[in-house]
């Protein structure tokens, strides 16, 4: 008797053993998995919000590359008298404003 009761015993602590370090792994990668999707979630919201480029920064930039792809794709010489005209306003308005805001 003293026999199969050892056994039993054996047997359940086995048991524990391996269904406890079962759950304690399973429950590190639950954490670690938790982890990553918050810090996702920070990284998303933090895109969302504009965290990079101010929204009318990425404004100026996306209208600087329409002028440009149009500069490079349109031969019409009308575009290059508009560019001039526009150096030519430049010109006007800098020697125009008042010197405190020139500098």
């Amino acid at each position: 008797m003293d026999g199969d009761l050892f056994l039993i015993f054996a047997f359940i602590l086995l048991a524990g053993i391996i269904i406890l370090t079962f759950a304690n792994v399973t429950h590190r990668r639950a954490n670690a998995h938790e982890e990553k999707m918050a810090e996702l979630r920070a990284r998303k919201a933090e895109a969302e919000s504009g965290g990079g480029i101010a929204a009318a920064d990425h404004r100026k930039l996306e209208e600087r590359i329409r002028v440009l792809e149009r500069i490079a794709t349109d031969s019409n010489h009308a575009l290059a008298s508009q560019i001039e005209e526009l150096r030519d306003l430049q010109e006007i308005e800098d020697r125009t404003a008042p010197q405190e805001y020139t500098q």
